[in-house]
């Protein structure tokens, strides 16, 4: 496993898995099967994958140290830009198919839909994750600084967490809400305990 994580093809191949699922949907968009409303299904599945990309960068560390496997580490930044990228096209998905890039339609939309509005605010805290997820970045803001801003990738959680609940209790569809917020709860827990234990010592 060790050897698999660092072996060269591997961030490369990384890259292509994050893209299987995009191009899986625009590819079932060109053959007409993405049922009566194809707009709506690519909304929902970019969103949902960015869910699912950042909740596996998150789950990184946790996965590193109880495996034991340090090379892990160098696929979280990948994850966290993926889970942006698929963040950022989930919005422009709405605002072409849902509201045809009319500024005042989306603006009213933001202010009087919560779960469009939570969603963006985890989209604009995504956004400084994104763009200092270069070696240079880390570089330029100092170890220190940059894992304190990367902190924020938490509350964005918590955010996007807010906007699928919210967008799913229209239709009161909990089940996939309670496993993501299972998942979520496990990771802020895991990253509570070991911050306790650092202060304990």
């Amino acid at each position: 496993m060790q050897k698999a994580l660092v072996h060269p093809a591997g961030k490369p191949l990384s890259w292509a898995l994050y893209a299987v699922p995009l191009a899986g949907v625009v590819l079932a968009g060109v053959a007409g099967r993405l049922g009566a409303n194809p707009a709506e299904k690519l909304i929902h599945e970019t969103g949902e994958w960015a869910l699912r990309w950042l909740w596996l960068a998150l789950a990184i560390t946790p996965l590193r140290e109880v495996f034991q496997l340090p090379q892990l580490l160098r696929y979280r930044r990948g994850l966290g830009v993926a889970a942006f990228v698929y963040a950022l096209l989930h919005f422009l998905a709405y605002a072409w198919l849902d509201k045809g890039w009319v500024l005042d339609d989306i603006v009213h939309d933001i202010v009087k839909r919560n779960f469009i509005l939570v969603g963006v605010v985890a989209l604009v805290l995504m956004t400084p994750l994104a763009l200092t997820s270069f070696n240079a970045a880390v570089r330029a803001l100092g170890g220190a600084r940059w894992r304190l801003l990367h902190k924020l990738a938490y509350a964005a959680a918590v955010a996007v967490l807010l906007h699928f609940l919210w967008k799913k209790s229209g239709k009161n569809d909990y089940a996939e809400v309670v496993v993501y917020a299972l998942g979520l709860a496990a990771l802020l827990g895991w990253r509570f305990g070991r911050f306790s234990s650092q202060v304990g010592r």
